[in-house]
């Protein structure tokens, strides 16, 4: 018989924040593909079965992802039950998607279950509302690594720039640089209140905050690296140290 392939998220980070769900999954998987963004908490608690880093560290990659991809359909065309675990949801940046569909190209049953994604508990962590009736009605979630194989950029930068609501970068540091450059290019106010959130709900977390025009010089001196959830919007405002 065919296994199946529970796409997991993980949440944010620590065991507190994971759903019960997602370890009433990784509890019955003969396999678990995790990645580095569950942390260390959740990594050791996984049971004594067969465990694969297939995490990206440092811009490395243990395996990529159509290996990623083939170990799953190998090991659920073997009758396993495997777990692909990741942080925060699988379907926010997550490649999520993609596997589904790989998954289910090759007649293999697929099984999602959401996470708290990192882009809204983060930020809420250190007391930054994603939304406020004062501040900010809507949200958006960009990538700040895009598929580096596009001819062209999927992201709206002047759209971006003329909005009044809150954005929220993920996997954006390396190209932070760029980011704020493009969005003053097109039109935002230099001046707009930004938030770094490094390692979010992490004993070594740490919060860099400045303005649009400023945030890439503070990140380059305090040595900023990911994994790191970027806010820019007035909400940043509310943050207290």
């Amino acid at each position: 018989m065919t296994g199946k392939v529970y796409l997991v998220g993980s949440g944010p980070g620590g065991l507190g924040l994971m759903t019960f769900r997602a370890r009433e999954v990784i509890d019955l998987a003969d396999v678990i593909l995790y990645d580095q963004l569950p942390g260390d908490e959740i990594i050791a608690s996984l049971p004594d079965v067969e465990k694969i880093d297939v995490g990206k560290y440092g811009g490395s990659h243990t395996k990529e992802q159509n290996e990623i991809e083939n170990l799953m359909i190998k090991f659920a065309k073997a009758g396993k039950t495997v777990v692909r675990l990741k942080g925060g949801d699988p379907f926010l940046f997550g490649r999520g998607g993609e596997e589904m569909e790989i998954l289910r190209d090759n007649g293999i049953e697929v099984v999602m279950v959401p996470g708290i994604t990192s882009g809204i508990a983060v930020p809420e962590c250190v007391g930054i509302p994603v939304t406020h009736r004062d501040f900010a009605s809507q949200v958006t979630f960009l990538t700040g690594h895009e598929d580096p194989t596009k001819e062209e950029s999927a992201i709206d930068w002047k759209w971006l720039a003329g909005t009044k609501g809150t954005l929220v970068i993920l996997m954006g540091v390396k190209n932070l640089p760029k980011i704020s450059r493009f969005l003053v290019e097109n039109g935002m106010n230099g001046d707009r209140p930004v938030a770094i959130i490094e390692r979010g709900l992490r004993p070594d977390q740490r919060v860099t905050t400045g303005t649009l025009e400023d945030i890439s010089e503070k990140a380059r001196v305090r040595g900023v690296k990911p994994p790191a959830i970027i806010v820019i919007g007035d909400v940043v405002s509310l943050y207290r140290e």
